[in-house]
């Protein structure tokens, strides 16, 4: 019947009324939820970093190797994540590839539409340790090509973006923090071609600081010290003993918690007046002393 009919219409107008409204909310809420990218972050600083992240507010996106177990870790990080009450979405790929840091881009903002923190901490270990007479190629390719390449495309593409975005968002305080080493001024023969790639990343990050400066965007170091992750493990009896004899004047390992609570206080806007700060949070390590 035409009452049947229009009784229908009116509800189905209802519905779509309601059912819009809520989806207009929920986008607008996300749109004006801050966002972090952390790269590396399937375990250890980068995990840690955005799971504090998380507990501060932030929606996260995170990133970890196109591997099957990287995807279990991410997999288990992301519900951790949505049960503090944040966006989370995974990224898998190899972040010193261009093609892949843009397509990271083009879906932070598919996914999100803004981007307000960059935590570039993805990084390698040499693939051997040994004497510097003996460094390979292959292994100081992957160390330049992860540790410092990647992330000077990273800072340059993302830092576009911020650029375009604070254009148009109000009260937007873009950030770029790279987490490099203390090896990027300690000296470990060892592992030369390591020290290379973070002194490197040091120098990407002073760079970009500096052509940022006068711009919404604030790029920051910080340079942990001997922190307990799976990269120290295969030499945690090495370091247990130099820190009980004083390496160390805090006389303890770093933790990934250590570096992710200074990471809070950057983004809290706690450090102002600042470009290019190096933060070493490494429990005096780079103090000299005798």
């Amino acid at each position: 019947s035409i009452k049947y009919t229009e009784w229908i219409t009116k509800k189905i107008l209802i519905i779509t009324y309601y059912v819009t409204s809520w989806l207009i909310f929920f986008g607008e809420k996300n749109m004006f939820t801050k966002v972090a990218f952390v790269t590396g972050s399937s375990r250890g600083i980068g995990y840690e970093c955005a799971k504090q992240l998380a507990q501060n507010g932030y929606n996260i996106v995170i990133h970890g190797r196109n591997s099957e177990s990287s995807f279990e870790r991410l997999k288990k990080i992301k519900k951790e994540i949505e049960l503090l009450g944040s966006n989370c979405e995974i990224i898998q790929g190899n972040i010193d590839n261009l093609d892949f840091i843009s397509q990271s881009l083009q879906f932070i903002k598919d996914k999100f539409g803004r981007l307000d923190l960059l935590v570039n901490n993805a990084g390698v270990a040499a693939l051997r340790r040994g004497d510097l007479l003996d460094v390979m190629e292959d292994s100081y390719d992957y160390c330049l090509d992860i540790n410092a390449k990647s992330l000077f495309f990273s800072c340059q593409t993302f830092a576009k973006y911020m650029l375009d975005l604070s254009a148009k968002l109000k009260e937007y305080s873009p950030k770029i923090i790279n987490i490099t080493s203390c090896s990027s001024h300690i000296l470990s023969p060892s592992r030369g071609e390591y020290c290379v790639s973070k002194a490197a990343a040091s120098m990407v990050t002073q760079l970009f600081a500096l052509r940022l400066a006068a711009t919404p965007i604030k790029v920051y170091e910080i340079r942990p010290g001997i922190i307990k992750t799976d990269m120290t493990s295969v030499v945690e009896e090495k370091y247990n003993t130099l820190i009980r004899n004083g390496l160390v004047p805090e006389k303890r390992w770093g933790l990934p918690f250590d570096i992710a609570k200074c990471v809070i206080g950057i983004t809290k806007n706690y450090v102002p007046y600042t470009v290019g700060q190096i933060i070493n949070i490494d429990g005096g390590l780079n103090i000299r002393n005798f």
